[in-house]
């Protein structure tokens, strides 16, 4: 539901985890209150830690996440065995409907992340404290806010637009406000946001992970990308790619390594560790979803790379190894050799989720989960020139991408792309966009900016999808059933 109670946001203050590694460990100590919080400095930053911690839930980084962006798409199908989890092959077959368990995750784990955000919000200017420090933290609050809202209307279109805490009487009287106006709030948080976050240079290496003005600067980017707003699109991309904060990293395999985590080329990242044996406080579920099924036994085997995806890879192009781990491959840290498992039929694993031995069970999953890097301003940057009829402008931020993909290869491998033709070079940065971000839960939202849904759905078989329906999710049929006819559902799920 759309509602948290409040001593429930309260008690799980006492088991949250911070942003970053290095603060995963820094617990409140004593017994708190509603009467008693938002009273120092010490439960600002607890307040807004608890905003970052609920991104790392199963409702928002589980089936429901990999589901409806990878698996949905052409990238990925269902994966695991033909019988496990069937809600999952509905959404890889377009035959859901309403009732399937994913939307209702994605909803509840989603504006649970808003209501957090709305407590910070709300509740830390009031406290006497640094404040360079209260406005800082407020600005992480809104950036999260912003995010939480960005996924939710690429998802579901227009939605109850909710700002503040609710009363309990205002709990099932919400509307869904136009999607306009949702645009408008997240866009307004982010320049809230450009406001007082520092740069990524500026935080200790403790705070690591927090949201940044480069972060804020690159999601208002793709945010202005996907409305088309293209002139905006490039002043932000600019302003990131001006500030020498980020550079790519040199070994692109490297990115989804624990050697790569908060790297030189990362905005934004979902932060997890394995804490101890038992605790899940500071993991995520993502790595173990999607981990090798069989021998060595490392997760369950979902979101299979799919055969289209490794035909759009170029020749040679090193990211294909990178992204795809296959039985009779040695795992990227050579402990062991993917065995073949009879159960699942021509499988792959997303090699990107892969993560080595560590604390705890599989579902103590470590792994930083990767949301906005610096390719993704280079090639947004490429995008926007590109589409304002400036072609010649966007390549060298085109091939700066693609020559970090080669190296160290010679550039007859991923050759410099030369076209200036503005259809032609369109493709072009849609297919680059596609191999540098393979199974890293981008592909749906850019079929979907880019009114490709459809064309490729029914390329890659997915012939159930319907134009003009399945461009949105239905809202979950337990929302629109506690609404009391407040809330109604998207088109043709009725």
């Amino acid at each position: 539901m759309i509602h948290k109670n409040i001593l429930f946001f309260i008690l799980t203050l006492l088991m949250w985890v911070g942003c970053s590694k290095d603060f995963l460990d820094r617990k409140p100590l004593g017994e708190l209150t509603y009467d008693t919080f938002f009273e120092t400095e010490d439960h600002a930053v607890w307040a807004t830690n608890a905003v970052y911690q609920q991104f790392r839930t199963w409702e928002c980084i589980g089936f429901s996440w990999i589901g409806n962006t990878d698996i949905i798409s052409d990238d990925a199908d269902k994966g695991s065995t033909p019988t496990d989890a069937l809600y999952m092959l509905d959404i890889d077959e377009f035959t859901f409907d309403a009732s399937n368990q994913t939307f209702a995750w994605l909803w509840e784990g989603y504006y649970h992340a808003i209501f957090r955000a709305n407590l910070a919000i709300e509740n830390i200017p009031g406290i006497d404290m640094d404040p360079k420090l209260r406005d800082r933290l407020v600005g992480e609050a809104k950036f999260l806010r912003a995010y939480a809202y960005f996924n939710l209307v690429r998802w579901f279109g227009e939605l109850p637009l909710i700002t503040r805490p609710l009363e309990p009487s205002e709990f099932y009287t919400q509307t869904r406000q136009p999607v306009d106006a949702v645009y408008d709030k997240i866009e307004q948080d982010l320049l809230d946001a450009l406001e007082v976050l520092p740069e990524k240079s500026d935080y200790p290496a403790g705070d690591l992970g927090r949201a940044t003005l480069g972060a804020a600067r690159g999601m208002l980017a793709k945010v202005y990308l996907t409305l088309g707003d293209y002139a905006n699109c490039e002043k932000y991309c600019l302003e990131v790619i001006e500030s020498n904060e980020y550079v790519l990293w040199p070994n692109y395999s490297e990115i989804f390594t624990r050697v790569g985590e908060n790297c030189s080329e990362s905005l934004f990242e979902i932060q997890s560790t394995a804490l101890s044996t038992g605790s899940l406080v500071g993991a995520s579920p993502f790595n173990m979803i999607q981990g090798v099924r069989g021998v060595p036994n490392l997760g369950w085997g979902f979101n299979r790379p799919s055969d289209n995806l490794v035909a759009e890879f170029e020749f040679l192009d090193p990211r294909l190894e990178a992204t795809i781990l296959s039985p009779g491959e040695p795992l990227p840290d050579g402990s062991a050799v993917v065995q073949d498992n009879a159960e699942i039929l021509d499988e792959r694993f997303n090699q990107k989720a892969w993560v080595p031995a560590h604390a705890g069970l599989q579902d103590n999953g470590p792994g930083n989960i990767r949301i906005l890097r610096y390719s993704d301003v280079l090639l947004m940057m490429a995008e926007a020139l590109n589409e304002q009829g400036r072609s010649g402008d966007a390549l060298p931020f085109l091939n700066e991408v693609r020559t970090r993909a080669r190296t160290p290869y010679p550039p007859q491998i991923l050759p410099d792309v030369t076209t200036t033709d503005q259809t032609e070079l369109r493709l072009k940065i849609w297919h680059e966009r596609r191999v540098e971000f393979g199974m890293e839960q981008q592909r749906w939202f850019d079929l979907l900016r880019t009114g490709r849904a459809a064309e490729r759905m029914a390329a890659v078989g997915k012939l159930n999808y319907v134009e003009g329906k399945h461009e949105l999710l239905p809202l979950p049929q337990t929302e629109i059933d506690v609404s009391g006819g407040n809330l109604d559902q998207n088109p043709l799920y009725n």
